[in-house]
């Protein structure tokens, strides 16, 4: 299958996962290997740089690029510093900028994250923004220096899908840079959706973590990522308005 393109590297799995929901840090080096992911976030509040408790970098395969994100940041000075550290940590380039000052919907920052976007870019940092899917804020965060956008399908840990579906096809038909839909996917086939509509990757991290089998869940998502895929290359068809208009469950529905 094609592959994805972030920054300067090269990517066979478009499945990216996450470590904020483990309660058994030991099931995912085995979810990693099913799900066949390559990308897996981490929080720098999780990495413990003292050795003194555990460390949950010991559970991921050093193959595996790690992604740390600025959660917990609620301003650009913030996500700044977080990204920092977590180069100084040794945890590399790449950078998840998530800001945010919503507690009740936890929704992300844009004005911030396009800020700390610029100023972190710069230092050479490859920028993965996390944002309210806005097509004015995808095209700021590309001049800024952003190597990939990441909208939100729906609200963090709600796996309810894809509610943002018809902002982010404006985002994947508009945009040159990857589009990864982060947050909402609770369900394969909410990640095949997103895959079919032509995003370049999903991130999915509750739906997985927290399952009873997350090595079998993982493995689930890497079918319905590689299906969707092949789905989009392979252009399947869309339900044009002429049909939706001819047919006669839509004069019942009206009625």
């Amino acid at each position: 299958m094609d592959k994805l393109l972030i920054g300067n590297k090269e990517f066979s799995s478009r499945l990216i996962t996450g470590t904020g929901k483990f309660s058994n840090f030991n099931l995912i080096s085995p979810m990693l290997e099913k799900s066949s992911s390559q990308m897996i976030t981490v929080a720098l509040r999780r990495v413990d740089l003292t050795g003194k408790t555990e460390n949950i970098l010991e559970y991921i395969p050093k193959n595996i690029q790690l992604l740390p994100n600025t959660s917990g940041a609620r301003t650009a000075e913030e996500a700044i510093k977080i990204a920092r550290i977590a180069r100084a940590a040794g945890c590399g380039d790449f950078i998840k900028i998530e800001i945010i000052n919503d507690m009740k919907y936890l929704m992300p920052d844009n004005e911030e994250t396009i800020k700390a976007t610029e100023v972190l870019a710069k230092e050479g940092f490859i920028v993965m923004p996390y944002i309210n899917p806005d097509l004015i804020v995808a095209k700021k965060l590309e001049k800024s220096g952003a190597s990939a956008i990441m909208p939100l399908g729906a609200p963090i840990g709600s796996n309810r899908g894809l509610l943002t579906k018809p902002m982010i096809e404006i985002l994947v038909e508009n945009s040159s840079l990857p589009i990864i839909v982060d947050a909402g996917i609770g369900k394969p086939s909410h990640a095949c959706e997103a895959m079919e509509m032509g995003v370049s990757a999903v991130l999915v991290d509750t739906a997985i973590a927290t399952s009873p089998d997350p090595v079998a869940m993982g493995e689930a998502f890497k079918e319905a990522v590689q299906a969707g895929r092949r789905a989009y290359l392979a252009k399947c068809s869309k339900v044009s308005k002429e049909a939706v208009a001819s047919s006669p469950l839509t004069g019942f529905l009206r009625d």
